[in-house]
């Protein structure tokens, strides 16, 4: 079953907002602890973007597939540092993070899509 992944991050960026509504200062927290790690630093935000993506993998979080293969290609990467991030999940996750390498992969495919 293939997802959609770009419904997926849409869907859930409508949500968070929601629950912003119910939790403010939670997701204010959450919002301001994103905030403080992703920008450029000593690392790109390519590179974070990168490596929140390989523990989603290996995590087997959907949604965080999905915001951060979106995120990681906003930031610049490649389609093939994402393929190579994969890789090196599946490293570290086993069997679980390939199949959900495979679901990031799908993932990738769609926003790539998206962008053309």
């Amino acid at each position: 079953m293939v997802k959609d992944y770009s419904k997926n991050y849409n869907d859930l960026t409508k949500l968070m907002r929601e629950l912003g509504t119910k939790i403010p200062d939670t997701m204010k927290g959450f919002n301001n602890l994103h905030k403080a790690s992703m920008p450029n630093g000593v690392l790109p935000s390519k590179t974070k973007e990168l490596i929140a993506l390989g523990i989603a993998i290996t995590v087997r979080c959907d949604g965080c597939i999905a915001f951060h293969v979106h995120d990681a290609l906003d930031a610049g990467a490649t389609s093939e540092e994402i393929i190579e991030t994969i890789g090196v999940a599946i490293l570290m996750g086993g069997g679980p993070a390939l199949v959900y390498g495979c679901e990031a992969m799908e993932a990738l495919s769609q926003f790539v899509v998206l962008e053309q």
